[in-house]
């Protein structure tokens, strides 16, 4: 496939932003493709979706998926972490509980399937190889297990829970870069006992930033999913591939 015809993805960097902040973005971000292709539906001048790739760093925050949406005390968990200085959120992503915070390179991809292969299972594995071979550049051997996620021997090294509307994704991974990991001794990391958890930090022997670990992460799946990344800024400038 060449370069012209590859799905065009914009890259927006948030930055440092709190977790309820960067959830309104893909959720503005979702509604709006979710209404392109009602609009598509009931028109004759088809306009294509934007696919985004968010990418940021949390505040400290303490995250729990749909499988515990009966069980979760969420008045009392969010006190039990505001305590430790983290928020907590109850959202709508696969898995149970895990951490956000510094040190975490966090992607969150708001995209079109139908611009790439509409299979779930498809984009799942896709997302995993991305990380896979992004620890690959790091000198890390990792890898899948009946479990979510991605791993090195008994410890995750990156959480991953998605979410799909339409084919339109949301919510994504966090690659553990040098994250402190005493944030996790205060729960069961997605439900998981016996398990642990490790950082490109730990794994390499010396800091690895979230700074340092983007740029390979961004390669990695620009050329594993087969698409054309752009800052922003730049999209103007492009347009995207048609469907």
């Amino acid at each position: 496939m060449s370069s012209l015809t590859r799905p065009l993805v914009a890259v927006r960097r948030l930055g440092r932003v709190d977790y309820g902040d960067a959830l309104r973005v893909q959720e503005t971000l979702l509604n709006s493709a979710v209404q392109q292709i009602d609009d598509n539906s009931n028109s004759s001048e088809i306009k294509v979706t934007q696919d985004v790739l968010l990418l940021c760093e949390h505040n400290p925050v303490y995250t729990n998926g749909r499988r515990a949406a009966k069980d979760a005390d969420d008045e009392n968990l969010r006190t039990a972490f505001k305590k430790l200085g983290a928020d907590y959120y109850q959202v709508n992503r696969g898995g149970l509980v895990t951490f956000h915070g510094p040190g975490q390179l966090v992607c969150y991809p708001i995209l079109n399937l139908h611009h790439f292969k509409p299979s779930l299972k498809w984009y799942v594995n896709t997302l995993e190889e991305v990380v896979i071979e992004t620890c690959r550049k790091f000198g890390i051997e990792t890898h899948r297990t009946p479990d979510t996620g991605i791993w090195h021997a008994n410890s995750k090294v990156c959480a991953m829970g998605i979410q799909s509307t339409r084919r339109i994704t949301m919510h994504g991974l966090a690659l553990n870069c040098n994250t402190d990991l005493n944030w996790f001794t205060h729960i069961v990391p997605c439900g998981l006992h016996g398990k642990g958890v490790t950082s490109l930090s730990e794994l390499t022997g010396r800091q690895v930033t979230v700074e340092e670990a983007t740029e390979p992460f961004l390669a990695s799946l620009e050329d594993i999913f087969k698409c054309k990344l752009v800052e922003e800024s730049d999209t103007a400038k492009q347009k995207p591939t048609s469907q």
